[in-house]
């Protein structure tokens, strides 16, 4: 097996995940299971969708922004460094969670560069940003009890070296604290623009599908944001009822999609790797995310608001 990337540790860290393993068991490793879950796609979409879509879409979007930038940061940072996940160099490390379970375990391309960990990126921003924005303290022992879980999970699972997590989660710190902060101090077409350069820039060396999504659904997040904000402007929702609704169909818009997009095109050609299956990636999620969050919320039922009222005063 011929390992690609840059391989590098310091010796305490392949130590601390050998001697972790050996003790964790099956019960052990289905803990780790479950707590790696909160930095997966489906747990993002689900939170930000119940932000945006039902409860407080201010929320929605400054988690939801924080967060797409996380997830184009990340594999740009992956894909410089190249660094491969710890078991590809050490047989004594087992991968006890597969990023992609149905590739090959040491194929690079599918299952993807170690450092930093997208978890751990994704968690500390996700939760982060949810605490950042809440002020509640309730949320930030949650913004910062679960992120701590989901990184330790990450290398005892064997997926990534300690100093990954450490690294995924100072990226998220630095990005819910800098994006808004340059989102305040910026014009808006001067804070967009800098975002696009910088992400846009993977074009020229990513190889990993996942900044190709990534970028396709920040672009595609910037323009629904627009494009809500000038034609569609609903309303948040305080009814049970609908906010289970709308993120029912906010989910379904988003998987759906996700296939239909695929169908004009063969496996082959989606897996290929080359330039025009990255761009054709990036735009099918481009379409995914403008439609999700911006074009689906035009389903909304006018006077949710007023509705909502009349119901807590019957109460």
């Amino acid at each position: 097996m011929e390992i690609t990337g840059n391989a590098f540790s310091f010796g305490w860290e392949e130590s601390l995940i050998i001697r972790i393993q050996s003790v964790m068991g099956g019960a052990g490793t289905a803990i780790a299971s479950f707590l790696s879950e909160f930095g997966e796609e489906i747990v993002c979409v689900i939170l930000i969708g119940l932000l945006y879509w039902c409860l407080d879409k201010e929320y929605g979007r400054f988690v939801g922004m924080n967060l797409m930038i996380a997830i184009t940061v990340n594999p740009l940072i992956k894909d410089a460094v190249m660094r491969p996940r710890p078991y590809f160099t050490n047989p004594d490390i087992k991968c006890l969670k597969p990023y992609k379970s149905s590739a090959d375990l040491y194929s690079v391309k599918a299952q993807g560069y170690s450092f930093p960990s997208g978890h751990a990126t994704n968690s500390s921003t996700l939760f982060g940003s949810l605490a950042l924005y809440g002020k509640k303290r309730w949320l930030t022992v949650i913004g910062i009890v679960i992120p701590f879980l989901c990184g330790i999970s990450r290398f005892c699972l064997g997926l990534h070296y300690p100093t990954d997590v450490l690294a995924g989660w100072a990226c998220g710190v630095i990005i819910i604290f800098l994006v808004p902060y340059l989102e305040k101090k910026l014009m808006k077409r001067y804070f967009y623009a800098i975002l696009l350069v910088i992400s846009l820039s993977g074009f020229l060396y990513c190889q990993s599908d996942d900044y190709f999504s990534a970028v396709g659904l920040l672009v595609g997040f910037i323009l629904a944001v627009e494009f809500e904000g000038r034609f569609v402007k609903f309303e948040s929702t305080g009814s049970p009822v609908r906010c289970v609704l709308r993120l029912a169909g906010g989910l379904a818009v988003f998987f759906m999609l996700n296939t239909v997009l695929k169908l004009p095109f063969s496996d082959t050609f989606l897996e290929s790797g080359t330039t025009a299956a990255h761009i054709v990636r990036s735009a099918r999620y481009l379409v995914i995310s403008f439609v999700d969050m911006g074009v689906y919320p035009l389903a909304f039922r006018p006077g949710d608001i007023l509705f909502d009222k009349k119901d807590s005063r019957r109460a």
